[in-house]
């Protein structure tokens, strides 16, 4: 046998070993804590996907993880791939059903703080939040996309996704703007300690959201977003729905987790849903 003919080993690449499903499972699932069950496929499309497909079995807290994800799906269709075992690729399924519906929205960004803490703690990465899904880290000075959240309706409840970059080279990324958390000095990236890290956060941060009634300012979850988003501050261009296109100064995030932009007429126009670049970033690029 040629190594050309060799058979695919989960092992191939020694600097990405594969996750340790029963040590996650004894470190997460626990008597009256969130997670409920935790699986780990080799290889799927999508995690949102499958979990949307499965909704209406599906116990709230749980956790599909995947290897290899080939066809991530991010806001407006994009695409998120990266080699197998590169990452973290994985998707919740939660069912906030004592909250009003119209507060489901904050969901996406709790997950956002929810990881940024998380990766503060388990990796030592400062981890920037721009509104309203991706997740920024800065490399060689400049900020970089390192990872993406996405939320959807499923069943009675919300799958929400999220892809991040931990060990992709430089000769790996996808694109000059992405990064990851290897590239951006991680004091650890090893995956289980991450995503441990990670889901933790996220319980934390969803239970004072729920305990809230969803109300984001009661549960903290509004003034640690605001804290944490290197969108405000920054000029910004919104392409809106409808191709219309926004350009102003982002001043804040109002009580429906909106984006406020303050336009060059004096008006401050909140953007609820819209793709978002910074004008003005760190070093002077734009992301």
């Amino acid at each position: 046998m040629t190594p050309s003919d060799a058979p695919h080993s989960r092992w191939s690449d020694l600097d990405r070993p594969p996750l340790n499903v029963p040590a996650l499972r004894r470190g997460l699932l626990r008597p009256g804590g969130l997670w409920t069950a935790l699986d780990v496929v080799e290889s799927t499309g999508s995690t949102n996907s499958d979990l949307a497909r499965r909704a209406e079995g599906l116990t709230e807290g749980t956790v599909l993880v995947a290897e290899e994800q080939t066809r991530g799906r991010g806001r407006l269709d994009r695409t998120w791939t990266a080699p197998a075992r590169s990452g973290l690729f994985l998707s919740v399924y939660l069912t906030p059903g004592d909250v009003p519906v119209e507060r489901w929205g904050w969901l996406p960004l709790l997950t956002g703080v929810a990881t940024a803490t998380g990766l503060a703690r388990a990796a030592g990465v400062d981890t920037g939040l721009k509104w309203p899904n991706d997740l920024l880290v800065t490399v060689g000075g400049e900020e970089r996309k390192a990872g993406g959240i996405l939320a959807e309706r499923a069943g009675d409840g919300v799958v929400i996704g999220m892809g991040l970059n931990v060990t992709l080279r430089a000769d790996e990324l996808p694109a000059p703007t992405a990064g990851s958390l290897a590239l951006a000095g991680a004091v650890s990236t090893d995956r289980e300690t991450l995503l441990r890290g990670v889901l933790r956060s996220l319980e934390h941060w969803y239970g004072r959201w729920r305990e809230a009634g969803g109300d984001a300012t009661a549960s903290g979850l509004q003034e640690a977003y605001a804290a944490g988003c290197a969108t405000l501050g920054r000029t910004v261009r919104a392409q809106l729905p409808g191709d219309r296109t926004l350009v102003g100064e982002a001043v804040a995030i109002d009580g429906e987790g909106r984006l406020l932009l303050s336009t060059r007429d004096g008006l401050q126009e909140p953007v609820s849903a819209g793709d978002i670049v910074h004008l003005r970033g760190i070093g002077g690029g734009l992301v």
